[in-house]
């Protein structure tokens, strides 16, 4: 099992304001908009220094995804913040028919993401974020795994001419991907190859993936783990080429099973080369109060879980 560095603990909505503030300096049609949580979603340092390219909307989440849809009609690239509750949720109308039918050039920043939001509790923990966006005909759906990632997808989304929802949390969760690395939509990354189970991973997940995995080798299996940061467009081929080598698959999201990752690779899976899957995600229910890494336990989003899964996974195969 490969062995990864872990440089920092640090929390991935940082990445995005990090990533933000450094499109700020080089790319001028960069705007930002905020709903009331400037600091929540780390835009900061992007308002202070670039002043003329900030808009406060206040508590008006509807209001800022129209305002996005039009700053794209004279060529400017808005990026909007705020939970991740609110940035789909409370505005799926907007985002629907200004946004996604309108084919705009909108980036969608969603923080807060998922149970890992805490005490705040289920109302704002939404979990059904990643279903409801990339249902959406055109719209590009990215969930990276560490601030590293969080910070290169950021500044990669400015290139993608289209709508993109990015989604990342408020803990702080090990940074082990390369500093400097360059972000591609749509291509997965290996992070260990095996022979065993391939276990496909997003966001937070990405790491408990990883531990899992060491886990799983103690016990003489060879865990093939692959970071799906791209939701839509799923990097189809990597996923294929695991499968038919090890001939069962893992999934592991900080989601709903119904509409998340491991949906769309059942798809993929039930049209192309039928396996065994098991899905690591929420079972059809709404989060509660705690703290993160109680609720990871409760909801089985852990290392231990993940390993569980590979090993009754392996023996339907």
């Amino acid at each position: 099992m490969k062995q990864f560095e872990i440089l920092n603990t640090k929390d991935t909505r940082s990445g995005f304001g990090a990533g933000l503030h450094e499109l700020g300096k080089t790319n001028p049609n960069v705007v930002a908009l905020c709903a009331d949580l400037t600091g929540s979603l780390k835009m900061d340092a992007f308002q202070k220094d670039f002043p003329d390219r900030f808009f406060q909307v206040g508590i008006a989440e509807a209001n800022m995804i129209g305002l996005a849809a039009g700053l794209t009609i004279g060529g400017k690239i808005p990026y909007t913040g705020t939970f991740a509750n609110f940035s789909t949720g409370r505005v799926y109308d907007q985002i629907r028919q200004s946004v996604a039918y309108s084919e705009k050039n909108v980036k969608i920043c969603a923080s807060h993401a998922g149970l890992t939001l805490g005490e705040d509790g289920a109302t704002h923990q939404i979990l059904e974020d990643i279903g409801l966006m990339k249902m959406l005909p055109g719209m590009v759906v990215i969930n990276p795994c560490d601030y590293n990632q969080t910070k290169a997808a950021t500044i990669a989304i400015a290139n993608h001419v289209g709508p993109v929802y990015l989604r990342f949390g408020r803990p702080a969760v090990p940074n082990f991907t390369p500093e400097n690395q360059v972000f591609q939509i749509g291509k997965a990354l290996m992070l260990n190859e095996g022979t065993d189970v391939s276990i496909f991973a997003t966001g937070h997940l990405v790491w408990k993936a990883i531990e899992a995995g060491h886990m799983l080798e103690e016990k003489g299996i060879r865990a093939e783990i692959i970071n799906i940061h791209t939701i839509k467009p799923l990097d189809e081929a990597a996923v294929l080429t695991s499968v038919r080598k090890t001939r069962c698959v893992v999934t592991a999201e900080e989601h709903q099973m119904n509409g998340g990752l491991g949906d769309s690779i059942a798809q993929l899976l039930s049209r192309n080369y039928p396996a065994p899957l098991e899905m690591v995600a929420v079972n059809d229910s709404f989060g509660e109060s705690g703290t993160p890494d109680e609720l990871m336990k409760k909801y089985g989003l852990d290392a231990p879980h993940i390993a569980a899964a590979a090993e009754r996974v392996m023996k339907r195969r």
